[in-house]
């Protein structure tokens, strides 16, 4: 052994963007509420609003417990970090069907107000959130403000 640790054991460190990310999500997601919850209403009535929140709690909550199971994981290890990841991603899917399963035989769920929002809801934020996401070692996460960040480069010309 040469005493270095292997990568994999070693902890990731600084801020943990996955939150930051998770957190502007999660606000997209509240802002947005009101109209999935009128689509809802206008295409399946009182209980497809109702479901259509429920369904985009469901996203959100989701969204949230990732970012956290990340944070907690990654300061301790890469390793544990990746089994994380892993394992959460098919817990939460479990987390998802089971909610569902729970509330199929609701009298106020209407299950394709749920399931079409758990969908649409699921990759509509996370396309959203890729115009705000920076892909650079710089800056990871969302990207600085305008004002904080200027990119180094050539002059533009006036």
């Amino acid at each position: 052994m040469n005493g270095t640790p292997s990568p994999l054991a070693m902890a990731a460190e600084g801020l943990a963007p996955e939150v930051s990310v998770s957190r502007d999500i999660i606000k997209k997601g509240l802002w947005v509420a009101p109209i999935v919850m009128g689509l809802g209403a206008i295409i399946w009535g009182a209980n497809g609003a109702w479901s259509a929140g429920l369904g985009l709690a469901i996203v959100l909550i989701n969204f949230g417990l990732a970012a956290s199971l990340i944070a907690w994981s990654a300061p301790i290890s890469l390793a544990l970090m990746m089994g994380v990841s892993l394992f959460g991603y098919l817990i939460r899917l479990g987390l998802i069907a089971l909610g569902v399963f729970l509330v199929r035989d609701v009298s106020w769920v209407s299950l394709p107000a749920l399931g079409i929002t758990i969908i649409v809801s699921h990759l509509g934020l996370l396309f959203w959130e890729m115009k705000f996401i920076a892909a650079s070692l710089a800056f990871p996460g969302l990207r600085p403000n305008a004002q904080e960040w200027k990119p180094s480069g050539p002059a533009e010309k006036p």
